[in-house]
């Protein structure tokens, strides 16, 4: 019987097109508009797949993953807007919890509860996020290797860090002070704002299938969001994400004795 893969999903077309490089006996497989991307990367079975925008189309790709690929566990890469003091453009977040900030369903429910849960906080799989942590702290201490200083310069980005914690997710892209100000009042212990991680969460917590969300700050989720964003995409989270998966794989082979 095939090793049953493990998934990592994209935000952005150009952190996959960063990860495919090291695929290798690759197998395209097209489902519900998504092509998604069997092989091995050092030495783990992955699947890799391109998640779309938003709550509704991060979760039919998890849920896709799951039934279709028999995924083990799902990593999901991207970037955030960082919401908590010293999150700063250029840090990573590694997701401990995530939450719906755009669901409410009161006065029938309270505030940011899914209906008929009984939760509003989804919790990552504690060994997967260490391991995410783990590889993210070794690449944040390569930064300046890996950006070059000049790109870190033009970003603002100096000693970047990695934080653990809340994660928010809703379909609403949050580009205000006024906005990340609102969402830190009512949640004061988030971190990062996205658009998709509290909704494969969800699918991952139905399916009781292990998950981690990594994300990259590209900026403070204000009037300066917008601000070089592509080129950030470029030039700093994908090569974190390339970095970070590649060690993450590369610990997973060796914990396994591949």
């Amino acid at each position: 019987m095939a090793a049953r893969p493990l998934a990592i999903v994209s935000a952005m077309h150009e952190e996959l097109r960063a990860l495919l490089p090291a695929l290798s006996a690759t197998q395209p497989v097209t489902l519900a508009g998504r092509h998604f991307h069997v092989g091995v990367m050092h030495g783990e079975p992955v699947v890799l797949v391109l998640s779309g925008i938003g709550k509704v189309a991060a979760a039919t790709t998890a849920t896709l993953l799951i039934q279709a690929f028999d995924a083990r566990a799902l990593v999901f890469t991207g970037v955030a807007g960082g919401l908590g003091a010293g999150v700063r453009v250029g840090d990573v977040v590694v997701a401990r919890q995530l939450l719906q900030h755009d669901m409410d369903a009161s006065p029938l429910f309270p505030r940011f509860e899914v209906p008929l849960t009984g939760r509003s906080r989804f919790a990552a799989d504690a060994l997967l996020s260490v391991a995410q942590a783990s590889a993210s702290l070794r690449c944040m201490a390569r930064a300046t290797e890996l950006l070059g200083a000049a790109h870190m310069a033009d970003f603002g980005i100096t000693d970047p860090r990695v934080h653990e914690g809340l994660v928010l997710s809703g379909d609403r892209f949050v580009a205000t002070a006024a906005e990340s100000r609102a969402l830190v009042d009512a949640l004061p212990d988030a971190l990062a704002v996205e658009m998709e991680g509290a909704a494969l969460a969800q699918v991952c917590a139905d399916f009781d299938r292990p998950f981690a969300v990594l994300r990259t700050i590209s900026d403070r989720a204000d009037e300066s969001a917008h601000t070089d964003f592509n080129r950030f995409i470029v030039d700093v989270a994908s090569v974190y994400t390339r970095v970070i998966v590649s060690d993450w794989l590369d610990s997973t082979s060796r914990a396994t004795g591949e």
